[in-house]
């Protein structure tokens, strides 16, 4: 037995122990209770944590040599972790996943960027973007993925794992959990944020045509997608909110194949944050409603407040979940959304971010 295998059976002892205890069978009713609309009580999940400023004590440290099976290890604990001291009411899956390798070609253009960073094991970095988007010739240079299926590594990647650790928990072949349409962040990106934002005052009928290009692109990337098999049924969180419903998959899943219509769909135009309800509803919804129309329910929103343009979002298709950041105003955005939506309430972590916190000053009543 290698090293390697060695350190994953442990940690995968330990994994299964947490992944069959019985409060994630009774924290999974809770959660589906929210999604579809008949909510018990909330759910609390933490994530996006700062792993390089957790590993006080050396449980984070990873041991394993070969690079995949370190990052194989890296999720089982990282997940420990969070079961061990932070466990809210996350779940654990009965299953160690491998996921599908995807291979794309890219849509023509890629990002360039500057970083700068004040510690290198963090990887939240400041941006400065290159525009690759100087005017409409560019529109050209952008065309639709071309997505591959690398089935032989796939199959070699879960044969290592299995054979490792599969008669401890079962190991499954995963595809993708969610496939994002955040394209105004993409233009961001490509164009740089500043020069998006003057230029949908500027040169509105350029942005409009970059909106229906990346559309087009992307409408056309979940075909594939469909067509690969590469959509994933088992949807535990998207983007760090629950994902379990009744509701899915759809009424007609065959059982195996897994289409847009029995996943998740995502969406958001952080940009947006910085422009009016107004450039949102005429930028982006139109753009949003055509890629999300074809999934089976919908989460839209991430950083950016929308507590005062609910009825302008509400307009997508198949709306399940709407994000309401510490930027938002937390009593409007529930007045508006009522039992409509869910609201996906996120918490400024700045209340905890300090040496000594005043538990009762946050304290839930």
């Amino acid at each position: 037995m290698t090293h390697d295998e060695q350190i994953l059976r442990k940690l995968s002892r330990e994994f299964a122990v947490a992944a069959n205890d019985d409060m994630n069978l009774k924290r999974k009713e809770l959660h589906k209770a929210v999604v579809d609309l008949h909510m018990v009580r909330p759910v609390i999940l933490i994530d996006e944590l700062p792993w390089n400023e957790l590993n006080q004590n050396g449980e984070l440290t990873l041991q394993c040599e070969d690079p995949y099976l370190k990052s194989v290890e890296r999720y089982i604990r990282q997940t420990l972790y969070k079961w061990k001291y932070i466990p809210g009411d996350m779940i654990i899956p009965p299953f160690i996943g491998v996921s599908k390798v995807i291979h794309t070609t890219g849509i023509g253009l890629q990002i360039n960027e500057e970083t700068v960073s004040t510690n290198s094991e963090n990887n939240i970095v400041s941006h400065k973007f290159i525009d690759q988007m100087e005017d409409e010739s560019c529109l050209e240079l952008l065309h639709n993925e071309v997505i591959t299926y690398d089935k032989e590594e796939s199959e070699r990647r879960y044969n290592l794992i299995a054979n490792m650790i599969g008669d401890i928990i079962p190991v499954k072949l995963t595809g993708n959990r969610w496939v994002f349409d955040t394209l105004w962040d993409d233009v961001a990106q490509l164009h740089g944020v500043e020069n998006t934002l003057i230029d949908l005052l500027v040169r509105p009928e350029y942005m409009h045509d970059i909106a229906e290009k990346l559309t087009s692109i992307f409408i056309d990337k979940v075909r594939q997608y469909e067509e690969l098999n590469l959509f994933e049924g088992y949807q535990d969180t998207v983007h760090s909110t629950t994902a379990y419903s009744d509701d899915l998959p759809s009424k007609n899943f065959d059982g195996t194949h897994f289409k847009a219509k029995d996943v998740w769909g995502r969406g958001a135009a952080q940009v947006f944050a910085s422009a009016s309800p107004e450039a949102r509803n005429e930028f982006d919804i139109p753009y949003m409603c055509r890629a999300m129309e074809q999934f089976g329910l919908v989460y839209y929103g991430c950083c950016e407040p929308l507590h005062n343009q609910i009825d302008i979002v509400s307009k997508i298709p198949n709306l399940r979940k709407i994000s309401v950041t510490p930027w938002a105003d937390f009593d409007i955005a529930a007045e508006c959304i009522g039992k409509k939506y869910v609201m996906a309430a996120k918490a400024n972590p700045a209340a905890v971010a300090i040496p000594n916190v005043d538990e009762g000053l946050y304290a839930v009543n």
